[in-house]
């Protein structure tokens, strides 16, 4: 499990840079993308620390689904209040500027700051008990 928390948030640490460089490039779609997707690893390393329900199910299943990462934002949430509001950051860049890809570089740049507390709280989670 150890080696799963370290993966996902390498992941999310990269996906999140990368996500600068798209921003860099004047591109919201690709930045959106990544930043969810840091989002997502980000939850996973929250997920897999505090080994809630869902992570379990998601080993079972050797996958995650969209219903069991809004559960474990559901349970993370009652620790961590903030996080519902992070995720809901992350769902829009997800479904607004990836997806839809309605939003506007500064639509995803005003976004970046949620998005970063949410991979810094998974770095500072798996620092402090890893």
């Amino acid at each position: 499990m150890e080696t799963d928390e370290y993966q996902h948030l390498e992941l999310a640490l990269r996906m999140f840079e990368e996500a600068e460089e798209c921003i860099k490039k004047e591109d919201a779609v690709q930045a959106s993308e990544k930043l969810y997707k840091a989002s997502e690893e980000a939850l996973k390393v929250l997920a897999t620390r505090f080994r809630l329900r869902e992570y379990e199910e998601a080993e079972k299943r050797s996958r995650w689904t969209t219903t069991l990462l809004f559960g474990a934002v559901r349970r993370l949430s009652e620790i961590k209040p903030e996080i519902i509001n992070l995720w809901d950051h992350a769902w829009t860049l997800h479904v607004e500027g990836f997806h839809e890809a309605r939003l506007i570089l500064e639509d995803v740049k005003e976004r970046v700051k949620f998005i970063e507390e949410l991979v810094r709280l998974a770095k500072e989670m798996r620092e402090l008990e890893g």
